[in-house]
């Protein structure tokens, strides 16, 4: 018998777990949540932002991962990402996935009105109920993971997420990925690691890039280290950068932002 791998265990779990939250709070709830709301909005293009930015780099804020375990266990949002903003980051990303990265839905919310940049919701994205999730929680723009869904599922996810005003980063990692492209997908973000395997290899967004039309904007994501890797990166024509696991692994994320936004200054 086949063994699921990582990524098929987190989808499997998710839609698991979405069945018990729609029971607990049904969906036409969310509904009547996001019309209130739609009158009044007010949204950080997350495109927009990482074309106009010098560096390009998108702030990740999370717990842990399966690939390294618990990072920074007590971390709080309130404390970390606000200061990420201060210290020069484009966008914001948060994850909120709890069994495998520690994080919360009211980790976002906590945080909107604290920030005035772009923040994503970063999580499997496998139902139209976690859209409307994001938006109540005050998301600008959601991921949405190629391999974690079929064409057909992303096309509809997709539209449904422009029709809410959210941004969508389509995440891909292989060259057939690419025909999950549409013209509602706002940022295309090439995944360095393997989602399968969790194995990480920089030369993924080299090798992709020259087969994502130029229209979209892209970004890298994943084992993003070192400030030349950015600007080799941004040389071979990415707007941005998702960097989580170098920052959070840090005493204090938002001083290794501050000095490595100093570093491609510099």
């Amino acid at each position: 018998m086949k063994m699921a791998t990582i990524l098929e265990e987190i989808t499997a779990r998710k839609r698991h777990d979405l069945t018990l939250l729609k029971e607990q709070y049904p969906v036409r709830k969310l509904y009547r949540r996001v019309e209130k709301m739609m009158d009044n909005e007010v949204h950080y293009s997350l495109p927009k932002a990482l074309l106009k930015s010098k560096t390009g780099i998108i702030a990740e804020f999370k717990r842990k991962s399966p690939s390294l375990g618990w990072i920074h266990e007590d971390a709080r949002p309130e404390d970390i990402v606000t200061q990420y903003a201060n210290n020069g980051a484009t966008a914001l990303s948060i994850l909120t996935d709890e069994p495998y990265f520690g994080g919360q839905s009211k980790d976002l919310s906590a945080i909107r009105e604290l920030v005035n940049i772009p923040i994503l919701r970063k999580d499997f994205t496998v139902d139209e109920y976690q859209l409307f999730e994001a938006k109540t929680l005050g998301a600008d723009a959601i991921l949405l993971i190629a391999a974690c869904l079929d064409k057909n599922e992303c096309r509809q996810l997709t539209n449904i997420a422009r029709e809410l005003n959210l941004d969508v980063l389509l995440e891909i990692h292989e060259e057939r990925e690419l025909d999950y492209l549409t013209d509602h997908v706002s940022v295309v973000g090439v995944n360095n690691r393997n989602l399968h395997l969790f194995k990480t290899d920089l030369t993924t967004s080299f090798r992709l890039s020259t087969f994502i039309p130029e229209a979209f904007v892209k970004i890298s994501e994943s084992g993003l280290k070192k400030a030349e890797d950015i600007r080799l990166l941004r040389a071979a024509g990415y707007n941005g950068f998702l960097i989580g696991g170098r920052l959070m692994k840090t005493e204090d994320p938002a001083v290794a932002l501050d000095q490595l936004i100093k570093e491609l200054e510099s």
